[in-house]
């Protein structure tokens, strides 16, 4: 009887050691190191997904010693945190009371925020009139898509947290055909561990650019095939 392959749980690693400077968060940096100016002792990290914004609200909380939370589980009343707050997926409360009380509660309290989403608070879905004013008067700083060196160090941060072995240059070959972007790197890491999982064994080329197919297009089919070493799991 043939057992289903199910993917393992992601645990991603959030550690500041694991974090590339790059061009493209270099705003976010510099406002991260001094949360003493930010105006209102609040900031929201915003930009294209996978451009940094959690690992970065993971390295500020564990270096300032703030809580973390997840906006789609903000309800009620949220307790008061005890030296600050990270709050990730900041635009998409589950209720938008439970948010103004919290943003309300941490300004009374001198506590800072630090807040990710996709967009810039202006373009949140927003109902409360008072919940918008408070995020209008908000610093913004924005994650781009990173450069060339920082898509390869996100390509293979993501097989590493797989736990997924590539040989280096088929590796290479595959991120350099994917479309510029942080999301493709982690799209195309996560069809590629989904096809190993399928197969029960190291990926061979042929699985793999069937795996990123719909991200290749026609680089899939028209690309010089890399000059790889001879093995059974390269065939």
């Amino acid at each position: 009887m043939s057992q289903l392959a199910l993917p393992l749980p992601l645990s991603p690693s959030y550690a500041a050691a694991d974090f590339v400077p790059d061009a493209s968060n270099e705003e976010a940096l510099r406002w991260l190191a001094a949360p003493d100016r930010w105006p209102m002792g609040r900031l929201v990290l915003a930009g294209p997904p996978g451009t940094g914004k959690t690992h970065l609200l993971h390295i500020a909380a564990a270096a300032q010693g703030w809580e973390l939370r997840q906006g789609p589980a903000l309800r009620g009343l949220p307790p008061l945190p005890a030296r600050g707050l990270a709050l990730d997926e900041a635009d998409a409360p589950a209720e938008e009371a439970a948010l103004l009380h919290l943003l309300n509660a941490c300004a009374e309290a001198g506590l800072p925020v630090l807040m990710a989403a996709a967009a810039p608070p202006s373009r949140w879905r927003i109902a409360l009139p008072d919940l918008r004013s408070r995020l209008a008067a908000t610093a913004v700083a924005m994650t781009g898509e990173p450069s060339d060196a920082l898509l390869e160090a996100l390509f293979a941060k993501h097989l590493a947290d797989r736990q997924l072995a590539l040989d280096p240059a088929l590796a290479a070959f595959l991120r350099a055909r994917l479309p510029r972007s942080a999301a493709a790197m982690a799209e195309a890491v996560a069809r590629l561990d989904h096809a190993a999982l399928g197969a029960g064994r190291r990926l061979t080329r042929r699985a793999a650019l069937a795996a990123l197919a719909p991200l290749l297009g026609d680089a899939s089919e028209t690309a010089s095939e890399p000059a790889l070493p001879a093995g059974p799991a390269l065939l």
